[in-house]
């Protein structure tokens, strides 16, 4: 007789065995697919987290070139005992050249990029900045924590207001994050280079009665030059200050002036207008950051130039995503392992209850392979029954338990991130850093994006497909290990036992 005839009339002959072997591999298929479309939703989820959140790369002075191209300044002094030479090593900054920003600029994966030169200035006629009832608008003004003096190669000039020059407002961070809004007048943009105009924020606005189209006067950082500047827009910022922001008028977000970037250099000190601070790139595809940066690093000097990345909010929401696609691939590979175990105890309880027939068809000349491939038969028949049922039901598992998963981890990386984000506050004021105020647009925009907190899992024709496969090895695996022990001896021994 056929041996997959047999198999199949066994399956029938005893149905109560059959349904066990049924019930149990049906749990095992439920939980393996539940691992699988978890782990598949979870890494679909993280590649929408990219797209929707975006990367952006910043061309930028590199820190070697920074602190390594300064020169040394050997001063001298005499006391009564010995000659003491202390050496000091300047810090100077490299600006980046506009042509090699426009370089990088004309790859394919550049959305929009925006060009950034940062620097101080002094109120001027028309315009006083918002100042606490402790704060000081001194330009020479030195902080907590030895900012603005001290020995570090001159005293530090804070001036009134911080000036940051752009190529265009609507791509700057800032304003596309949420953080700042344009309430009145217009952006500024390209057709803004070369002219004074600026955008001043809400309160400092009404506290100066200032609208647009109005103009004021700003004084350069070195307290030299006078710049009428024009109102051209407006803006809100949901940022604010503490520490020592609230102190030092010049780190206090509504005291941020927005230019044109070469109005920016022109308040900094800087004759060169082809120059900036920093350029800012958004990538149309996030996920191809790493080819981006190497094909920009052969267009630029790598000594004299750094690009980084800034991922920190994508990587703040994809934690969560990145631990549960992790444990649904334990859940995998324990559930298969331990499915391989289970039903290969119970399939060698069934297969001893069988010695006789085993013994019968091994003495009219039957092989042990064709006897194997009779039990694996009857457990491809059965797997095939559990795959159907697992298909129907393991989506809604894998709904209940990668949900569940998803709320733990994103409670558990809202708490480490809260903690993370109160010690570097609590440590810039203690440096004498802005705190909260420099913090501010980060933090805004952790609020402001959408938390996952919910993953769309559905069964794909893949995840039925590796889980067949899957069903396949585990069924020959519990079937050859079960077998093994009875197979080897010969039908004599067998029927005799």
């Amino acid at each position: 007789m056929n041996f997959i005839k047999r198999g199949l009339l066994s399956l029938w002959a005893k149905k109560g065995r059959t349904l066990l072997l049924c019930a149990v591999f049906s749990a095992i298929l439920i939980f393996v697919l539940a691992g699988l479309t978890i782990k598949s939703a979870a890494e679909k989820a993280t590649e929408n987290a990219q797209n929707s959140l975006g990367a952006t790369v910043t061309l930028a002075a590199s820190r070697e070139a920074m602190f390594g191209g300064g020169q040394n300044d050997t001063s001298t002094s005499d006391s009564s005992s010995t000659d003491s030479t202390s050496e000091r090593r300047e810090f100077t900054s490299t600006p980046v050249k506009v042509s090699d920003a426009e370089k990088i600029a004309a790859l394919d994966n550049v959305k929009s990029y925006v060009l950034v030169t940062s620097g101080t200035a002094t109120a001027g006629d028309g315009i006083e900045p918002i100042t606490s009832s402790s704060s000081t608008s001194d330009s020479s003004q030195q902080g907590p924590g030895g900012m603005g003096g001290g020995d570090m190669g001159g005293k530090m000039q804070t001036g009134d207001f911080t000036i940051t020059g752009v190529s265009s407002s609507a791509d700057y961070s800032s304003f596309s994050d949420g953080t700042a809004t344009l309430e009145d007048g217009e952006a500024l943009t390209a057709d803004d280079a070369g002219t004074n105009n600026v955008l001043i924020e809400e309160t400092l606005a009404e506290s100066n009665d200032l609208s647009v189209g109005d103009t004021f006067k700003l004084t350069d950082s070195d307290g030299e030059n006078e710049v009428t500047v024009t109102v051209k827009g407006i803006y809100s910022t949901t940022e604010s200050a503490s520490g020592i922001a609230a102190r030092v008028s010049m780190l206090n977000p509504v005291n941020t002036i927005y230019s044109y970037y070469t109005l920016a250099n022109t308040l900094s000190g800087n004759t060169d207008e082809d120059t900036v601070d920093s350029a800012i790139y958004t990538l149309s595809e996030p996920s191809k950051v790493t080819e981006f940066t190497k094909a920009a690093e052969k267009l630029i000097d790598t000594d004299t130039y750094d690009l980084t990345t800034d991922d920190q909010l994508y990587q703040s929401m994809i934690t969560p995503l990145e631990n549960v696609s992790s444990f649904a691939k334990n859940i995998v590979i324990l559930v298969a392992v331990a499915g391989i175990i289970i039903l290969t105890l119970i399939v060698m309880l069934m297969i001893r209850e069988r010695r006789y027939e085993i013994g019968v068809l091994l003495s009219m000349g039957e092989s042990r392979a064709k006897m194997i491939f009779q039990f694996f038969t009857e457990m491809f028949v059965t797997m095939l029954i559990a795959l159907v049922i697992a298909t129907f039901t393991g989506n809604i598992v894998g709904n209940v338990v990668g949900n569940q998963l998803l709320s733990q981890e994103t409670t558990t990386s809202q708490t480490d991130t809260q903690t993370q984000q109160g010690g570097n506050n609590q440590q810039g004021n203690q440096n004498g850093g802005p705190g909260g105020g420099q913090m501010g647009g980060f933090n805004t925009a952790v609020q402001g994006s959408t938390e996952i907190d919910d993953l769309n899992i559905t069964v794909q024709p893949k995840e039925v497909a590796i889980l067949a496969g899957l069903g396949l090895v585990i069924s020959f695996f519990s079937i050859l290990l079960s077998s093994f022990g009875i197979l080897r001896l010969n039908p004599k021994k067998i029927l005799i036992g």
